[in-house]
């Protein structure tokens, strides 16, 4: 989700709990509900996140994991759209999970520097690239 005010861009991120408890900022990102598509669950996800209404502008990446569940190895496929913030407030208290525990936003060349991943900082890169115009 990205937002330009003045001149300059900035990207909402969140804050939630790892497996370890320690706070992690990170981008947006959630699962697809019935029937949607990816862009949907993107925009669904980014506002109950952020409170942030947006709409998808491209796709930016898809990035395939997996990780350690409870129970079992989970495979995760995440796919993070560069998003333009149409309206809305910054607040988690629509995320049903309740994972978000806190949002910002972030000027667009400091966030790589917040985020806890390395392939969210290069989901990141993607998108300035495409924001400056660089191939």
């Amino acid at each position: 989700m990205v937002d330009v005010v003045d001149g300059k861009a900035f990207v909402a991120v969140i804050a939630r709990r790892n497996r370890a408890g320690r706070l992690e900022w990170c981008l947006p990102k959630g699962h697809l509900e019935g029937e949607e598509t990816a862009p949907e669950a993107a925009v669904r996800e980014i506002y109950e996140e952020t409170g942030i209404k947006g709409r998808v502008l491209r796709h930016l990446a898809s990035i395939d994991y997996w990780f350690a569940g409870t129970d079992r190895r989970v495979h995760k496929v995440v796919h993070h759209y560069l998003l333009e913030a149409l309206g809305g407030e910054l607040t988690t208290e629509n995320d049903p999970d309740q994972e978000a525990e806190d949002v910002e936003w972030v000027e667009l060349e400091d966030v790589a520097s917040r985020l806890a991943y390395p392939n969210e900082r290069r989901v990141v890169a993607t998108a300035w690239d495409v924001l400056t115009g660089r191939p």
